[in-house]
């Protein structure tokens, strides 16, 4: 009888179980601690010496997301009270232990620099390289958390005039559609209308984000709205892989179709997936600028339609198949990628339709998929191809998931936009990191189990 060795199945779970030296020490060599090292130290000899360790500092800040530490003071604590633990973070016997201003000072230092995001960047460009990331699919969604800021107080707003009755004359018209214009042009990127992103460099991009802690409001499971103060973090996530490729963090009242197109663009500028071929996202961003930049990417968009004010197409079904004489719908047989078409063949009920011979109805349809980015895409919409696809958009469900309940996404200590940024980046940092471990690990087991 065959025995076949089954792989193992190393996972983070697994990883947080080890021994905290060993665990440290795989989380940790995944970052590039010099970088981060480099950007908050002084950069001249001039001036007062830096008495502080603030290599072992930036590892004890790591660690207090690995080890779920809530607060700043605990790790503190747990720095004086345990010296196995000082010395697993890179402290020495003799160093002393930073105070709490310390430890927010070298958050203002991250503050100024944007050294967490290249590191962010640079573990997915780490983990590609060792071919821990090979996914056809990335599957984008947001998830809010709250600010620890306190929400400002409402303001009650002046009652407006009442409008005047009646369409307006051409001349009020026109000076209306002006105002309009000057209105979007003097407004900040992100108040802007969608399309604006498509010719926008990311740079730009990136630098517009709001920041501040705003009211928001989403839908719950039961239909009902679900209002918070705080911020949103926005994630781009390998469907089998599920390492998060790139994330955004903003204020809590952006529209979450607003930030597609830079995490888009963020995937097809700075990293390299040959195998990337699909973008799966739910009705929040079903907005034609976002298919525009997917099909410039060359790449396939399966989001869910959300229907506005539209009527019920004519001889298309709700997934804009075509429907034959007798309205039943045509099925989706394949694409071609030569020319961009979508192709239908005749309903199953034409075996027994008394009009099959009658030549009323059309044998294949084929339908260029630029005719409409939004209504059709490769697979066609309502089909099995197309479903199992937008299944794997629960990747990203799961990685919200993980962060907020074994990252501490959720634990903001840190007033101000700015600062909780660094808590959001820390978190999705430590994340990916600890995937990377995680698959070294993994490949180690198997190579050792292959021998």
């Amino acid at each position: 009888m065959t025995i076949i060795r089954q792989p193992s199945l190393f996972g983070i779970q697994e990883l947080y179980e080890m021994e905290p030296t060993q665990k440290y020490d795989a989380i940790i060599s995944a970052i590039d601690l010099d970088k981060i090292y480099h950007a908050v130290t002084k950069k001249s000899r001039l001036g007062a010496p830096e008495a502080l360790n603030y290599a072992a500092m930036i590892i004890s800040i790591f660690v207090r997301y690995v080890e779920r530490i809530p607060m700043i003071k605990d790790l503190i604590q747990r720095l004086k009270d345990d010296i196995a633990f000082k010395l697993n973070c890179g402290f020495l016997i003799s160093d002393t232990i930073p105070s709490e201003s310390s430890y927010s000072r070298l958050v203002t230092k991250l503050e100024e620099s944007n050294i967490l995001e290249q590191e962010l960047e640079k573990v997915v460009l780490q983990a590609i390289e060792e071919g821990f990331i090979t996914d056809d699919t990335v599957a984008i969604d947001a998830t809010h958390f709250e600010a620890r800021d306190q929400a400002p107080q409402k303001e009650e707003k002046p009652k407006p005039e009442p409008k005047k009755r009646g369409r307006k004359s051409k001349e009020e018209r026109d000076e209306w559609l002006k105002e309009q214009a000057e209105k979007e042009a003097n407004s900040p990127l992100y108040e802007k209308k969608i399309e604006v992103q498509l010719d926008t460099p990311l740079d730009e991009l990136r630098a517009e984000i709001p920041l501040d802690p705003k009211w928001g409001v989403k839908k719950n499971s039961e239909g009902k709205n679900v209002y918070w103060f705080g911020y949103k973090g926005h994630l781009a996530v390998g469907t089998s892989s599920q390492y998060i490729l790139q994330a955004a963090f903003s204020s809590g009242n952006l529209n979450d179709g607003k930030m597609a197109i830079p995490l888009l663009k963020g995937i097809h500028e700075n990293l390299f997936l040959p195998s990337l071929a699909y973008q799966t996202m739910d009705a929040g961003y079903d907005f034609e600028p976002i298919y525009e930049q997917i099909h410039r990417m060359e790449q396939r968009s399966i989001i869910a339609y959300n229907q506005r004010n539209e009527g019920e197409p004519i001889g298309f079904d709700q997934h804009f198949a075509p429907t034959c004489f007798r309205e039943h719908s045509y099925r989706y047989d394949s694409f071609d990628a030569k020319y961009g078409t979508l192709k239908y063949t005749r309903p199953k009920e034409c075996s027994d339709c008394p009009l099959a011979n009658e030549g009323i109805c059309q044998k294949v349809f084929k339908m260029k998929i630029t005719t409409d980015l939004r209504k059709y895409s490769a697979p066609a919409r309502g089909s099995l191809a197309w479903k199992n696809i937008f299944k794997r958009r629960t990747a990203v469900e799961r990685v919200n998931a993980y962060l907020k309940e074994f990252f501490q996404l959720n634990n903001v200590r840190y007033r101000t936009g700015k600062r909780a940024k660094i808590h959001f980046y820390m978190v999705t940092l430590v994340y990916n990191a600890s995937k990377l471990a995680a698959d070294r690990i993994n490949v180690q087991l198997n190579q050792q189990q292959a021998a």
